[in-house]
């Protein structure tokens, strides 16, 4: 246990952990003390210098958030000096920034603006002398160095908490830029896209790249039908932009405010999630048949509705790409379902549907760029806008999203299980899947508390479960005493462990989940710009509750799911399936 110490801040006795910094101490005793290049948990870097202190006995001022806290500390947070230094810091840091602040994408929500606000600013007093800005624009991502204030946040989430290592300082001193090596773009280099450098960056050097003008130059052409569908994690953290609580579900409200944008359908992904575990389960089961048979079969089956997981295992892992399920992601599924089944049902044609999807991730931006993701030359999907682009066009709008009465969504790909709800959190996927083979297999349903697979729950990197078949359907008689054994995982520091050990053959798996983001899609790079665990543990909570609540909750239960193989699919893996729902992967390995 941390011993306790005694400090004084702003002439308050106060008391602190051994080991925190003045920062941390200052804040858990209620004190404010502005900071820039810091994150809580993430990033401990010093190079701002914003949140400078006055400590007795120090000659000069100090970081606060790299010094250490000592007993008897005296600590002075808001002196003459401090604030003038402070001030001047952050004058210095706007010296080189672009001035154009009310047409920039982060205006109001800029953590440079703000910081400049509180301490008075209201000119910049320095010009400073600017390099060449590098404006690098790719499907997914914007790089704009010009507006960059080397705070290094994107380089310690790229390179420590992803472990991907694509941004970096390159050069010194006033040529420093933050990017990839030897003067790439994101796009030459085994970038995946999670879009975890645009939540952390404080101001609008990295962001999504928009496609908002898009969105509304189809909403406003008389003969285009706009069809929209949202992710599951989006209905538990949209809320936050509108100042709700973080995890909580409206699902209503989400529905309503799409229709006010006057979109011509709104659906749900959760369909298609369900339709996914269909799909998914089937090949899992067909492999296992194959492998307990004495017939050729590539396990573990690794799963593939992560774009940016997929990427990363191409560039890096791409002998394993016939490890991965040939399933398309569920947004691409639904996307190629309403061109096809939805488009015959309505009598229009699939060229003049537009199909945008509302994901919670920055990578589904470059995955419907994909030449694979289309079919009869239509891509499946025209437009990704993320949760913090909805919410600009929300407010653009003048939509009060937190009074919307609840809406609902449409037939007949507006309704999803809560199987497909837990999608949007690691282990979902998984879970969901297992829940329907387990079931279909033995005509009873998981052996778990509220069907939750407890060991592949939480937050550890790598997490494992076994699931034994045991007095299984004669039509399954081959799954008769097979132990399945599973492993979960999401970010990539925890999917190059185990794509170690299945290039080895050392996986002793049979399924395997991986999510790009740490956590799954509740932290997704499209999401709201929160970097706190606690934020990400309330959203995660907000799925299990909206799938606790459902009275359905296994995929193949969705009576929807249930029509459209009747009317159309016919059965898993099936032809139509395979030509609609299934693709083929690249490998990328060159690209490095």
């Amino acid at each position: 246990m941390a011993q306790v110490l005694h400090i004084t801040i702003n002439g308050k006795p106060c008391e602190a952990l051994e080991g925190q910094t003045i920062l941390q101490a200052a804040k858990a005793n209620g004190i404010y003390i502005p900071s820039l290049c810091y994150l809580e948990g993430i990033h401990q870097y010093g190079a701002c210098r914003v949140c400078m202190v006055e400590v007795q006995g120090f000659r000069t001022l100090a970081a606060s958030c790299m010094v250490p806290v000592k007993e008897g500390m005296v600590i002075r947070t808001n002196s003459a000096r401090v604030r003038r230094a402070r001030k001047m810091n952050i004058e210095l840091i706007l010296s080189d920034h672009p001035q154009d602040c009310l047409s920039c994408a982060r205006n109001n929500q800029c953590e440079l603006q703000k910081l400049a606000a509180e301490q008075g600013i209201e000119r910049a007093r320095f010009k400073g002398e600017k390099s060449a800005a590098i404006l690098d624009v790719g499907p997914s991502i914007t790089r704009d160095t010009s507006k960059c204030i080397l705070c290094r946040r994107c380089v310690t989430v790229c390179n420590d908490i992803q472990k991907i290592g694509v941004l970096n300082a390159q050069n010194r001193g006033f040529k420093t830029v933050i990017g990839p090596a030897l003067g790439k773009t994101m796009g030459q280099v085994d970038c995946t896209n999670c879009g975890q450098c645009t939540i952390v960056c404080p101001v609008n050097a990295l962001s999504e790249t928009s496609s908002i003008d898009k969105v509304w130059d189809a909403l406003g052409n008389p003969h285009k039908r706009v069809v929209v569908q949202t992710a599951p994690a989006v209905r538990v953290s949209i809320g936050e932009e509108f100042g709700l609580p973080a995890g909580e579900p409206v699902t209503g409200k989400l529905a309503t405010a799409l229709r006010q944008l006057e979109f011509d359908d709104v659906f749900d992904t959760n369909f298609a999630a369900d339709l996914t575990i269909m799909e998914e389960g089937s090949e899992f089961l067909e492999r296992a048949r194959a492998a307990l048979t004495g017939g050729k079969a590539v396990l573990p089956m690794i799963t593939s509705c992560s774009p940016g997981w997929v990427k990363f295992l191409e560039h890096r892992y791409a002998g394993q790409i016939p490890n991965l399920s040939t399933c398309k992601s569920p947004h691409m599924m639904e996307g190629a379902i309403i061109k096809s089944y939805y488009a015959e049902k309505i009598g229009v044609k699939p060229e003049d549907i537009f199909v945008v999807s509302i994901m919670p991730c920055t990578a589904k931006k470059f995955e419907i760029t994909r030449p694979e993701m289309q079919n009869n030359g239509q891509p499946n999907v025209d437009a990704v806008l993320t949760v913090r682009e909805l919410a600009k066009m929300i407010r653009e709008a003048g939509i009060d999203f937190a009074e919307l009465p609840d809406g609902e969504y449409d037939s007949p790909m507006g309704n999803g299980t809560g199987a497909a709800d837990i999608f949007g959190m690691t282990g979902g996927v998984m879970e969901a899947a297992l829940r329907t083979v387990y079931e279909l297999a033995t005509g009873r349903p998981l052996p778990f508390e509220k069907l939750h697979v407890a060991p592949i729950e939480g937050s550890a990197m790598i997490k494992k479960a076994e699931l034994k078949f045991e007095n299984v359907l004669p039509e399954y008689g081959f799954l008769e005493g097979f132990t399945a054994k599973v492993a979960v995982t999401s970010g990539f520091e925890g999917a190059g462990i185990l794509m170690d050990e299945v290039a080895g053959g050392k996986a002793d798996y049979h399924f395997i989940e991986v999510m790009g983001c740490p956590g799954g899609c509740v932290t997704g790079g499209g999401q709201p710009r929160n970097y706190k665990l606690d934020k990400w543990q309330k959203r995660a909570a907000g799925i299990l509750h909206e799938d606790e609540r459902k009275p359905l909750r296994e995929s193949f239960r969705n009576p929807e799911i249930k029509q459209i193989y009747n009317e159309f699919l016919g059965a898993p893996l099936g032809h139509r399936s395979h030509e609609l729902l299934h693709t083929t992967y690249t490998d990328r390995s060159a690209e490095r």
